[in-house]
């Protein structure tokens, strides 16, 4: 994975699609922040926020800062109709 990135993964227990991802991250050996949705509530507002909507799996892709903040670089709502794209953005293609 390009270094320059972080990735934080929203998920819910009961998404296929949120297991797959999560599952081809783990394959790949792509560290990832996890932010499971059913645990906190408040987590769908800052979905809300990144991507105008509470759909997961969402994967936001963020470039470290200085002073420890972070940019949003992009993001991807769901993962199967998106893993071309964010193969591309982890250098694995």
């Amino acid at each position: 994975m390009n270094s320059d990135l972080e990735l934080v993964l929203y998920t819910r227990p009961t998404c296929s699609d949120c297991q797959d991802a999560k599952a081809y991250l783990a394959s790949k050996g792509i560290p990832y922040e996890h932010k499971d949705v059913s645990a906190d509530m408040g987590l769908e507002e800052d979905m809300k926020k990144l991507a105008g909507n509470r759909i997961v799996p969402l994967l936001a892709f963020y470039k470290k800062g200085l002073f420890g903040k972070r940019k949003l670089v992009r993001h991807y709502t769901g993962f199967e109709m998106n893993k071309e794209e964010i193969d591309s953005l982890l250098g694995l293609r």
